[in-house]
């Protein structure tokens, strides 16, 4: 029989069990970029815009060319570099974010498997011949597999595999500027409207009509 309160509360209640505390202080901090990822990220968006820059300054060159490949075979290779540059910051970015690293071991071994093939056209046909480089093919196709490799063991560092595996950083989340200042936003919108129609009224017509260049245009005060 029970002979105290507390004996009561035991005698009909479930007993009482303890749950430790649960320590958020070590979960809810920001984790550390490891130098690693950093690298192998940078490395993958700088080489998408090394791409994208040799891609916009020889296309013009191509397309001027006498000796231009058919049309499907530009279309084709406009397709593939754009997969390509896509992929590689792609790549870089998912591997800072910690989703995942395949990808960025993918574009590396596919580039691998490019320059060994570049490797073998130059060695059996006069692929080279017409490079501006200074270097022999030989160590210009060493200096190019060099990205790759590196990116592949910067993915593959102890640092970067711990980081992929604790899975994406969890964001905080941020009001939307323009949902908390819209009337600040409405009244700039409405303010580039009004100084572009200004601009459109007030430039002045130059001699030459529509077939005068953008650049003759200027203001007279």
């Amino acid at each position: 029989m029970a002979i105290s309160v507390l004996d009561v509360r035991d005698t009909f209640v479930s007993p009482h069990v303890r749950v430790p505390a649960v320590t958020t202080s070590a979960t809810g901090a920001p984790r550390r970029l490891p130098v690693t990822v950093l690298a192998a990220g940078l490395i993958g968006v700088l080489e998408a815009v090394g791409l994208l820059a040799a891609a916009l300054t020889g296309l013009d060159d191509l397309l001027s060319s006498t000796t231009r490949p058919p049309g499907w075979v530009v279309a084709l290779g406009l397709l593939l570099l754009a997969a390509w540059i896509v992929f590689c910051a792609g790549s870089g970015a998912a591997i800072i974010d910690g989703s995942g690293r395949r990808l960025l071991r993918g574009v590396a071994l596919a580039e691998l498997v490019l320059v060994g093939v570049l490797g073998v056209l130059g060695t059996a046909t006069a692929l080279f011949d017409g490079l501006p480089a200074t270097l022999p093919p030989a160590a210009l196709l060493l200096l190019v597999a060099a990205v790759p490799v590196g990116k592949l063991l910067l993915a593959d560092a102890p640092s970067a595999v711990r980081w992929v595996a604790a899975g994406p950083r969890t964001r905080e989340p941020h009001p939307d500027p323009v949902a908390h200042h819209r009337v600040l936003a409405t009244f700039t919108l409405a303010g580039i409207g009004l100084a572009l129609a200004a601009l459109a009224v007030l430039t002045p017509v130059q001699p030459g009509g529509a077939n005068a260049p953008a650049s003759s245009v200027v203001f007279e005060g």
